[in-house]
């Protein structure tokens, strides 16, 4: 399991997040430019085609109905009456003749019939055709008679014509009315060269194509800007949401560290503390229990009180009490010295480990060498009580294993974190010792980690160094 400060490294050492892709590496606003292509495309293709031939039909049907009533007006006052008549006489054939082989009628001209109501070819001026009777009628004829004009563009014909080819033309059937009634009883059919036409069309059709086209382009840029502003905001907030899915799932990892570290520290705290008081019991009873006993065995000899002991006897079983409950006094000093805490709430880390180590050099006679202080002040009661403890109990080991010989501390860190060293020059500890599961390294291992903090010792031949690392934002869940 992955220690907390290991976490705390490895989460500043990730790598940065890249914004969300799919599976072939498209980003949101790269499939939408290509799907978004390919309907915007296809889009424009139909409503171009769409409008380009409703033009195309209003434009046709619109010179359809000049040209009509055009030739309407000139060719209606030659004929007689249609509904009558089951072919033209020779008068109005030669006049319709002549008036068409004149001016812009012949012209704009290429073929001229007049169909009457029963669907016989009643004048053509296509000589060739005229002997076809009862010719069976399309739909234009149909739809003329029925009253309707019709219209219809063709880009390229010479049905009519053996002298010039592929001519534009414009095929018209228009309904010839009674006066009187409004009874439809001829359809004149003819054939316009429509050169002009053409040429309108293409215009239209080319500015048709290039407005659809300059709409669908502008719509599609304006959805694209809207689809990219939105894809980048995504973009972030995914990045924002990953990097927080990142940030929650380390602190879960540390959080499971430290549970575990807490689980571990507080089932070692029963045993420590039993051990403790086992070891305060025993130097108590060790140390003054005896001195006390010894005092109190005199008092209860009786040679004090007798009346008959000698002056001199007497004074020695006085200082032998007396002695005997100064070193018992003494003794009781020392151990209350080792457990009781100075004001750690009040003052600083820098003077908490001065007092210690001046105590210290009082009680053993053994100096100790600062070699750097350089620590923060501002610290958490539970990391002063900490370091408190991790000095105290490296400098006594440090002279139960060492004799005192060499030993220095060092402190340093700064905002985020606080490292304490505690070393000795002596002969170093054993690797057995190293992993002492007593009161001594191991009490202070889980004092450490149960604050989140980092513990290691290193011994060799020339000294020993216990170091201990905590990190001051974990710090602030145990004030």
């Amino acid at each position: 399991m992955l220690s907390g400060a290991d976490l705390h490294d490895n989460y500043f050492s990730r790598q940065k997040v890249v914004p969300p892709v799919d599976d072939r590496g498209y980003t949101l606003a790269g499939r939408f430019f290509i799907v978004g292509s390919i309907f915007s495309l296809c889009a424009m293709v139909l409503v171009g085609v769409f409008v380009t031939k409703l033009i195309e039909e209003i434009v046709t049907r619109n010179a359809a109905s000049s040209t009509a009533l055009y030739v309407d007006s000139i060719i209606a006052p030659l004929l007689p009456d249609m509904a009558k008549a089951e072919k033209l006489d020779e008068v109005s054939s030669r006049a319709l003749d002549e008036t068409l082989s004149q001016g812009a009628l012949r012209r704009r001209l290429l073929a001229f019939r007049i169909w009457g109501s029963d669907g016989k070819i009643l004048y053509s001026n296509d000589n060739g055709r005229v002997a076809r009777q009862h010719v069976a009628p399309d739909d234009g004829l149909k739809a003329a008679l029925a009253g309707h004009l019709v219209a219809q563009f063709e880009p390229e014909m010479s049905f009519f014509s053996q002298h010039q080819s592929d001519l534009p033309l414009l095929e018209i059937y228009s309904p010839v009315l009674q006066p009187w009634s409004g009874e439809v009883v001829a359809v004149t059919e003819f054939y316009e060269r429509a050169e002009e036409l053409q040429s309108d069309l293409f215009r239209a059709r080319l500015q048709s194509l290039t407005a659809v086209a300059g709409v669908t382009v502008l719509f599609f840029l304006g959805l694209s800007t809207i689809v990219v502003r939105g894809s980048r905001t995504i973009t972030q907030q995914s990045v924002e949401l990953r990097r927080r899915i990142d940030e929650l799932s380390l602190l879960l990892a540390q959080n499971t560290a430290l549970k575990a570290r807490i689980q571990r520290a507080s089932a070692a705290t029963t045993t420590l503390n039993e051990r403790y008081m086992r070891q305060l019991g025993a130097d108590l009873h060790d140390g003054p229990a005896q001195l006390i006993a010894l005092a109190a065995l005199r008092l209860d000899g009786g040679a004090l009180f007798d009346p008959n002991t000698p002056a001199q006897r007497r004074n020695k079983e006085l200082n032998i009490i007396t002695s005997s409950l100064d070193e018992a006094l003494r003794e009781i000093r020392d151990i209350c010295t080792g457990h009781v805490l100075p004001h750690v709430e009040a003052a600083g880390m820098t003077e908490i480990l001065l007092d210690l180590v001046s105590s210290y050099k009082e009680r053993t006679g053994h100096p100790v060498e600062l070699r750097c202080m350089a620590g923060p002040e501002g610290l958490p009661t539970a990391a002063k009580i900490c370091i408190y403890r991790f000095v105290q109990e490296a400098l006594n080991n440090g002279l139960k294993h060492a004799g005192g010989k060499g030993q220095w501390l060092s402190v340093n860190g700064d905002a985020s974190f606080v490292s304490v060293r505690v070393g000795d020059e002596g002969s170093g500890i054993s690797p057995e010792a190293a992993r002492d599961k007593g009161i001594g390294l191991r009490g202070m291992r889980d004092r450490v980690e149960s604050l989140g903090g980092r513990f290691s010792v290193a011994s060799d031949s020339t000294g020993t160094v216990v170091t201990m690392t905590l990190y001051l934002e974990e710090m602030e869940k145990y004030e």
